[in-house]
């Protein structure tokens, strides 16, 4: 059987499945159990005020299987926009099949229709090595920054 995949930005009527993603990766990643209220209204913000960010999914037969969220962080020595992909997540049983790569491909081709665009980045756990391998053989790369942050309790 062949299976349908399309990449497409996400809709209002996506946000229960970008929000059980989340909860999903904050399980895995951190053992975190989100605040469900909380996290509602944070997918909720970002479909209401574009300037949040755009989400970003993965349909596999017109089933979203995976997501991903765009956020844009103003560099002044590139006068433009970098995007940083965050909230990246796909069902366990999609995994190991490249989609990744291919949603990577598809944000790398709307980075180059946009002249205002000038990069992508993400973070990844020190922990997580398959990602960084992954990552890595896509061409990105760990060289320039590392990744400091305060977080209120």
């Amino acid at each position: 059987m062949n299976s349908k995949v399309i990449f497409r930005r996400a809709h209002k009527s996506d946000a229960n499945s970008i929000q059980l993603f989340q909860q999903a990766m904050a399980w895995e990643t951190e053992n975190l159990k989100l605040d469900l209220q909380l996290l509602e209204k944070g997918v909720a913000a970002v479909f209401e005020n574009a300037a949040l960010g755009q989400y970003h999914v993965c349909e596999i037969n017109s089933e979203v299987v995976g997501s991903l969220l765009l956020t844009n962080e103003w560099s002044d020595w590139r006068n433009g926009t970098v995007w940083w992909l965050h909230s990246l997540y796909f069902k366990p049983e999609v995994r190991g099949q490249g989609l990744f790569s291919k949603m990577y491909s598809y944000v790398q081709a709307m980075a180059h229709e946009n002249k205002d665009i000038r990069g992508v980045r993400l973070y990844v756990d020190h922990t997580n090595l398959h990602a960084q391998k992954v990552y890595t053989k896509l061409g990105m790369n760990d060289e320039h920054y590392k990744l400091f942050e305060w977080m209120k309790s």
